[in-house]
């Protein structure tokens, strides 16, 4: 166990879904997946569960509760074709309220259906869909360890190469933590709702390690 009262990095579990959800809109209460809901957060991290091109890692305090969690896919255009069919339906009635609440939202969403990771630079390999860390474990190192782990975990899977995207205006903090963890900024685009996007890669040493 860490000085914070975190324990050992594992793998995303079925008894952890309401956990990851509930994490989720604690760490970006302002962010799209989350104006969706916690039910449409559990039918996406249920999506990681078994699935073969899914890397997941999670930390947990002492008491088991969650602390934070790390997912994505060392093959993500498979693996959103996977998620959409397994879990599409039940995402798109999750999501139906907010939506009907929003027409911006709907218009998202359903851009969102259409998503397989692809981003308009040049980033390719495993994809790190999703970190958050409960904001009462912020600063701990528990970020680091989390993101470390995720791409050790991926590059076990085969992956030689990962990306991720970020929000590049009003994130600087987060932005720099990524850089800090050895991903190198490779471009940025505008999503269609204006947003300025920074897309960081990784690539595994020569010699495997």
């Amino acid at each position: 166990m860490t000085e914070t009262g975190v324990v050992d990095t594992e793998e995303l579990t079925g008894a952890d879904i309401h956990a990851a959800a509930a994490l989720h809109v604690r760490a970006f209460p302002r962010f799209f997946l989350s104006s969706l809901g916690e039910r449409f957060l559990r039918e996406y991290y249920h999506g990681f569960l078994l699935d073969p091109d899914a890397v997941t890692v999670v930390a947990r305090t002492a008491d088991g509760a969650l602390a934070g969690i790390v997912v994505g896919s060392v093959r993500p255009e498979a693996f959103y074709r996977r998620l959409l069919r397994r879990r599409g339906l039940r995402m798109a009635v999750a999501a139906a309220w907010p939506a009907l609440r929003s027409p911006r939202t709907a218009l998202r969403l359903l851009r969102g259906i259409a998503y397989r990771g692809d981003v308009p630079v040049a980033a390719h390999g495993a994809l790190l869909s999703s970190i958050c860390v409960d904001p009462a474990v912020e600063n701990t190192g528990r970020g680091r360890a989390l993101i470390d782990r995720w791409w050790l975990r991926a590059r076990q899977q085969g992956a030689t190469s990962a990306y991720l995207v970020t929000d590049a205006d009003d994130n600087d903090r987060v932005n720099a933590f990524y850089q800090r963890c050895g991903w190198t900024p490779v471009g940025s685009y505008l999503t269609r709702e204006q947003r300025r996007m920074n897309c960081y890669s990784i690539t595994a040493p020569a010699d495997g390690s």
